[in-house]
C-alpha cells in the first residue's frame, strides 16, 4: 500500500496552524481513506456522488464530506442528507437547489462559491464580476437552508509562481471586498479554500485558510 500516513504528516507539517486539509480522496480506495482517518484526518474530499455515497455509507459517520467538483443540480438531493460542504457552487440556480434539498432533510448546508480567476478555459466557476453580481442581486438573501461561509479557486496549472501568487491575491482581494460588504457581522464567512498539491505552499502563503490535496497524500489516482 502507498505510504498514506507518512506523506499525509509530510502535508500537515507544511501547513500553519489555522489552516485546515481537504483530504481529496476522489478515486481513491476506502483502505487508503482509513489510513488518513487513523491519523486523525477527518475532512474528505469527493467529486462524484455515486462514489461519494458507497464511501458515506462504508466509513465512520465522523467524517466531514466536502463535494469539491463540479456539481449538477439532479444531484444534490442524493448528497443533501449528509454532506459537510458543497465547496464549488457557481451559479444561483444551484445554490437554491441546495437550499431546497437541504431544507427536505432538515439541515443547513456550508457551500463555498467558485471562482474562475485561472486563465485556463475551463467551464465552471464565477468570474469576479459574476461573484459581486450574484451577491448583489440579494437572492441569497432568502436561502435559510444554505450557509456562504467563503470562496473557492483554482489556480492557473503552470510553472510560473508569479502568475499562480498573483491569482490567489486576486482570490484573497475579492474575499475581503465580499466579507466587508455582506459579511461584516458573519463569523462564518471565513473559508478560502485554494492550494492544491502542486500550489499549496504558496497558496498559504496567500492567506488560504483551506487546501485541498490529494496526489500529495494518496499518490496517482486508482481508477
Amino acid at each position: 500500500m502507498y505510504d498514506v500516513k507518512g506523506q499525509l504528516h509530510h502535508v500537515l507539517d507544511a501547513l500553519p496552524e489555522g489552516v485546515r486539509l481537504v483530504a481529496i480522496s476522489k478515486y481513491h480506495p476506502n483502505e487508503y481513506i482509513e489510513a488518513a482517518y487513523e491519523e486523525g484526518q477527518r475532512i474528505f474530499g469527493e467529486s462524484h456522488e455515486q462514489e461519494l455515497r458507497q464511501k458515506h455509507e462504508t466509513l465512520p459517520k465522523d467524517i466531514e464530506w466536502h463535494f469539491i467538483g463540479h456539481l449538477q443540480t439532479n444531484k444534490v438531493k442524493y448528497i443533501a442528507p449528509y454532506v459537510t460542504m458543497v465547496e464549488a457552487v457557481d451559479s444561483l440556480k444551484l445554490l437554491k437547489e441546495i437550499d431546497k434539498q437541504a431544507a427536505k432533510c432538515e439541515r443547513v448546508i456550508d457551500v463555498l462559491l467558485e471562482l474562475h480567476i485561472a486563465e485556463e478555459e475551463t467551464k465552471y466557476g464565477l468570474t469576479p464580476e459574476a461573484c459581486r453580481q450574484l451577491l448583489a442581486d440579494g437572492e441569497w438573501r432568502q436561502l435559510n437552508h444554505v450557509r456562504i461561509c467563503g470562496l473557492m479557486m483554482m489556480a492557473s496549472y503552470v510553472d510560473d509562481e508569479q502568475q499562480i501568487r498573483s491569482e490567489f491575491r486576486l482570490a484573497h482581494s475579492l474575499f475581503d471586498e465580499i466579507k466587508e460588504r455582506y459579511f461584516a457581522d458573519a463569523p462564518w464567512f471565513c473559508e478560502r479554500s485554494w492550494g492544491m498539491s502542486h500550489d499549496y505552499p504558496i497558496a498559504v502563503e496567500e492567506g488560504s485558510t483551506m487546501v485541498r490535496v490529494g496526489t500529495s497524500i494518496f499518490g496517482p489516482r486508482v481508477y
